[in-house]
């Protein structure tokens, strides 16, 4: 067995039966399993998870308000372009292109600390990265932690039932876990520490980064647009992070084969790329599963990537020293290749009509 095979902490139905079969269990079994992961009383390890809904339930106020006291078109307006925009595009660029697959490097930590405190501080970096690892390697197989084939519930309850690591880790196998974050700059967790919290991260860290980032964005947008503003960001940060979960359903087809000849080249898992995703964030799905370290996504004409020009901007103002872009590499094995092979056809066709 290899780390990524036990590196993730399994829920009480398992991930597969003994044939190897995916466990897919009922609403009420993975209910049941978010309350006991959020349960501190009967372990403190428990405590990543239950922050995570702490979190959720700390935005209520700001939609409260802003429904009942600050609601105007031009604000929900704003709303709607932070959350699927703005929100989703720094989802890309930092939990996913950097933390997770190193798909480019910072100059120095300053440009590192900017980008990650660029929006409104919502998941912390070890539930997303350490997951999404093991996403790959595993995609739409038993172990997948948002397996689409087990369902739309067991894909949108995966923070809390599948993401967090095993509380029961060896030293070894620890710290390597550990090295999968070290390039983020997050402040780990010693083997001791791990045994006492059972994460990466220490909660001291991530609570002393929550205070400061809702500060800094609190002071700002309350200086830039009043406290209509800082309610509309607010909650728009709030849709962003409940709803993000549906695109680990969605982007795997709800479970079912939608690839598209032409768009989607990768057929070893159900990953597609869809429009709405790829051109307000960047996440061209298919693409990036065939190319997971790549800082660009959007390889076909008309894909557009905000994550990349992102990236390519910082590139360009020296925050950024290097990347990688696996474009022309996708091209020449995959589009090149695809158009040889319909030239060849369409000459056999006229030989044989010769």
């Amino acid at each position: 067995m290899s780390l990524f095979d036990r590196i993730l902490q399994e829920p009480s139905y398992k991930w597969q039966d003994q044939s190897g079969e995916l466990v897919v269990p009922t609403t009420s079994q993975l209910w049941k399993e978010v309350f006991s992961h959020l349960n501190i009383f009967k372990s403190k390890k428990n405590w990543i998870s239950l922050a995570s809904l702490v979190m959720i339930i700390s935005f209520l106020p700001f939609l409260y308000f802003f429904i009942f006291h600050y609601f105007s078109l031009p604000l929900l307006a704003v709303m709607i372009v932070y959350s699927m925009i703005v929100m989703g595009t720094h989802g890309t660029v930092w939990y996913h292109r950097y933390c997770t697959h190193k798909a480019y490097k910072f100059r120095n930590p300053i440009f590192r600390f900017i980008t990650q405190n660029l929006v409104i501080r919502t998941l912390p970096e070890e539930i997303y990265c350490i997951s999404h690892h093991v996403h790959h390697l595993r995609s739409d197989k038993p172990g997948d932690p948002y397996n689409s084939l087990a369902g739309f519930w067991y894909v949108f309850l995966a923070e809390f039932n599948h993401q967090t690591i095993n509380k029961d880790l060896s030293e070894e196998d620890y710290n390597k876990t550990r090295k999968l974050m070290s390039h983020t700059g997050i402040w780990t967790n010693n083997f001791r520490q791990y045994q006492r919290w059972g994460s990466v991260s220490h909660p001291l860290y991530i609570i002393s980064m929550w205070i400061f980032n809702w500060s800094f964005w609190f002071t700002a947008l309350y200086m830039i647009g009043g406290f209509g503003l800082v309610t509309a960001l607010f909650s728009a940060s709030m849709l962003w992070f409940i709803l993000v979960r549906i695109f680990n359903y969605t982007g795997h087809g709800k479970g079912e084969v939608k690839h598209v000849d032409g768009l989607d080249y990768d057929r070893t898992n159900l990953a597609i790329n869809q429009t709405r995703p790829g051109m307000f964030t960047g996440e061209w799905h298919n693409n990036h599963h065939l190319y997971p370290a790549s800082a660009r996504a959007g390889f076909l004409p008309g894909q557009i990537d905000p994550a990349w020009m992102y990236i390519y901007t910082l590139y360009k103002l020296g925050a950024v020293t290097s990347y990688h872009d696996y474009k022309k590499a996708f091209l020449e094995k995959y589009v090149k290749k695809e158009e040889a092979g319909k030239v060849e056809k369409v000459e056999k066709v006229e030989l044989l009509r010769g």
